[in-house]
């Protein structure tokens, strides 16, 4: 058995920070082994950058993906630093997201591989998206290929972060898609009203729901289209964010009403699939409100990890997806993403 020693880091559109996950890897059976892991919280400056990177000219952008690759090279230093470790073999960084349109055939995540790897030394496996939107993908959901490898004990695995997404195999085939936008609402909304964020989902528990928003948000088209699909910045804002301005609601509102959304979404696809049960991870684990919504709406056993994978499930994943890659193995499933095949992606900085 060889072991690996892998640095996964993860910049969500929830702009909580950057998750930095230190994982110890095994192949050729798949394992893992979390050593150490932190989110680095966002500056108010770096998440004003980040949200309004969409609205970047092109060369803005190119700084702005070398600026953020200097950050992310700056806080691995100090991640290694702070917990005296040996540099790890490699760094995946999933990057931002800026754009994600596959339909129209690109994605993009900022934060150049190449300077990370510059200013580590440390080999650096980046750009995991593209490759599957230019074999006619949808370059989303990733992590599935984790969910199989090191995962596989549970019915499904359903992620609550920036989007939810959820990941089950289906005769023999893995299969994943975005449900609907989570927490890059629900913090927008509690931003309104003062808060970083719904804890626990209090607000959202005590106001109303309003039936003609929650009817439109519901019927969007989207939650009618058959996977493979996925969801990003420009859907929600051609989409999600004029239903909410013109509907006349406080926040206070607003926040049960998309709460509610979530839980309709999410336990519907749980209820076709007849799930027994469903590993939950990301930040929106820890609403309680909306968790308490789910399990009244399915039957399902809805079961919390430790915190450790709550919290960094997806930047263990992408660690893995580093290795896979850096071993030239299959990272990217095309009956997740709809590709022409399954492939390897993501590109290397160093040897």
């Amino acid at each position: 058995m060889r072991k690996y020693l892998g640095l996964g880091l993860m910049s969500g559109t929830s702009l909580d920070g950057l998750d930095i996950c230190l994982a110890e890897y095994t192949l050729p059976e798949p394992g893992y082994q979390i050593i150490s892991a932190c989110t680095l919280p966002y500056s108010d400056e770096w998440k004003k950058k980040l949200r309004n990177s969409i609205h970047l000219s092109g060369e803005e952008l190119f700084r702005l993906d070398i600026e953020f690759g200097h950050f992310i090279g700056k806080a691995v230093n100090e991640f290694i630093e702070t917990h005296q470790i040996s540099p790890p073999d490699f760094i995946a960084s999933h990057g931002h997201t800026v754009f994600h349109n596959p339909g129209s055939g690109y994605t993009l995540q900022i934060g150049n591989g190449q300077v990370i790897h510059k200013q580590t030394g440390i080999r650096t496996v980046y750009d995991f998206r593209l490759q599957d939107v230019i074999l006619g993908g949808q370059g989303a959901p990733l992590v599935p290929i984790g969910d199989e490898q090191l995962f596989a004990a549970y019915d499904a695995c359903l992620n609550l972060g920036g989007f939810s997404n959820i990941s089950f195999s289906k005769d023999g085939e893995r299969i994943a898609f975005d449900i609907c936008p989570v927490n890059i609402v629900l913090n927008m909304l509690a931003e309104k009203s003062g808060k970083k964020y719904d804890e626990y989902g209090e607000i959202a528990r005590s106001n109303k729901v309003n039936m003609m928003l929650l009817e439109k948000l519901d019927g969007l088209d989207f939650y009618n289209q058959s996977p493979p699909k996925s969801l990003g910045w420009e859907w929600c804002i051609a989409n999600i964010f004029p239903l909410l301005e013109t509907s006349g609601l406080e926040s206070g509102d607003l926040l049960s009403t998309f709460t509610e959304h979530i839980s309709n979404q999410i336990s519907q696809i749980v209820n076709v699939h007849q799930f027994a049960n469903v590993l939950l991870t990301g930040g929106g684990a820890y609403n309680l409100f909306l968790i308490e919504q789910l399990s009244d709406k399915t039957s399902a056993e809805i079961i919390l990890p430790a915190k450790e994978i709550i919290e960094y499930k997806e930047a263990l994943i992408f660690g893995w997806m580093g290795l896979l890659r850096i071993e030239n193995r299959t990272n990217v499933l095309r009956s997740v993403t709809g590709a022409d095949k399954n492939h390897s992606s993501g590109l290397i900085a160093g040897n």
